[in-house]
């Protein structure tokens, strides 16, 4: 129930807020939005306001918006609050208000997240590997790691990080903290071969030491919140253009990079188990993604009208609305494919074929 309820809560939020950017954007340009509805399928509530008629629909997963004059294969009568009556700028700008929603959303959800304590690993150590510099140095289970080279690493990525980057067979100055007392260590970390991420073999340095997993909770004010949170937008969208990139060049691997609506449905349980934090926490990756995803130059994407726009402006002209619906017709394929192949990726990646197996094992028929 409550893997659920989280569905419904970020999805349906993520893709209402798409569609309020582009609600909004089409009024400040002058359209006519006739219908603007929260959720799909039947309607359960609606109020006239004005032009637009406001809904709340039985499926919540979302929303949408109806532009007078949004058809390229009907008639026109060319009136100013018409969408297609607008020029090439003002109708990119309503295309791409919806994903620069949910972009600056991810930024704001990032930044808060960091107001209210934003959870990291300690540098508390879990396990010191047998044979490894850390264990060599003397080392111990529960030395919590203040410093290395004198410089402060107050959760455990930051302190990898640093670690990590030193290939060079360098020496390490720690000051570890064990029980009331500070310790100075010295140690040279051992050079490995490893796969990053995006599934590149890199060489880094490692000391040979675990987490201890105990979290702590960091926060900050909301001046250096939305530093933070701005900083963590930007690392995370060009890890997303790289992993994007690495995909296309077949450096990453397609099925194991992508997960579909099961995939967000298991993650999204999984966080609102965690915490609130966490699941505006992931709220603000999807969000992110959903942007970055939505700009890509694909046809029914944002993307694709956007460079159907260009080719306009370019043109002087719009494409014929055969070729558009052709264009959203290939695009529709892809899509539907593509979502088919991620579902069925997040079943077995998820285990839930087996599950059905078993099921049918036990209720089907002798």
């Amino acid at each position: 129930m409550i893997s659920t309820l989280a569905f419904i809560f970020v999805f349906g939020i993520l893709v209402f807020i798409h569609e309020l950017g582009h609600f909004l954007a089409a009024k400040k340009n002058g359209v006519r939005v006739e219908k603007f509805s929260f959720g799909f399928g039947p309607k359960l509530w609606g109020k006239k306001k004005g032009d637009t008629e406001y809904l709340i629909s039985a499926i919540p997963l979302g929303g949408y918006i109806k532009m007078a004059g949004d058809e390229p294969d009907k008639a026109r009568k060319g009136r100013p609050w018409e969408y297609l009556s607008k020029s090439c700028g003002q109708r990119a700008q309503i295309v791409a208000a919806g994903p620069i929603l949910n972009y600056f959303l991810a930024f704001l959800l990032f930044s808060f997240i960091f107001v209210m304590g934003a959870p990291v690993l300690t540098t508390k150590v879990g396990e010191v590997l047998e044979d490894s510099p850390a264990k060599k140095a003397g080392i111990k289970k529960d030395d919590i790691i203040l410093t290395v080279n004198g410089e402060d690493v107050g959760e455990w990525q930051k302190m990898a990080e640093i670690i990590q980057q030193k290939t060079k067979k360098e020496r390490l100055l720690l000051n570890i903290k064990r029980g009331d007392e500070v310790l100075k260590i010295g140690l040279v970390p051992e050079v490995k071969e490893t796969t990053d991420i995006f599934g590149q073999k890199t060489n880094v340095g490692l000391i040979g030491i675990a987490s201890g997993g105990d979290v702590a909770s960091v926060k900050y004010g909301w001046g250096k919140s939305f530093y933070k949170g701005g900083e963590k937008l930007f690392t995370l969208t060009g890890f997303t253009y790289k992993a994007l990139w690495f995909m296309i060049t077949r450096r990453l691997s397609f099925r194991e990079s992508i997960t579909g609506p099961v995939g967000i449905f298991y993650f999204t349980g999984k966080a609102a188990k965690l915490g609130f934090v966490y699941l505006l926490n992931l709220m603000g990756l999807l969000s992110m993604s959903l942007a970055i995803f939505n700009f890509l130059p694909f046809p029914v994407l944002d993307g694709g009208h956007i460079f159907f726009l260009l080719l306009e402006k370019i043109r002087k002209k719009p494409l014929s609305a055969r070729t558009q619906t052709i264009a959203a017709q290939v695009g529709m394929v892809f899509l539907f494919g593509l979502m088919t192949f991620a579902v069925y990726n997040d079943l077995i990646r998820f285990g839930v074929w087996e599950k059905i197996a078993q099921w049918w094992k036990g209720v089907g028929p002798k």
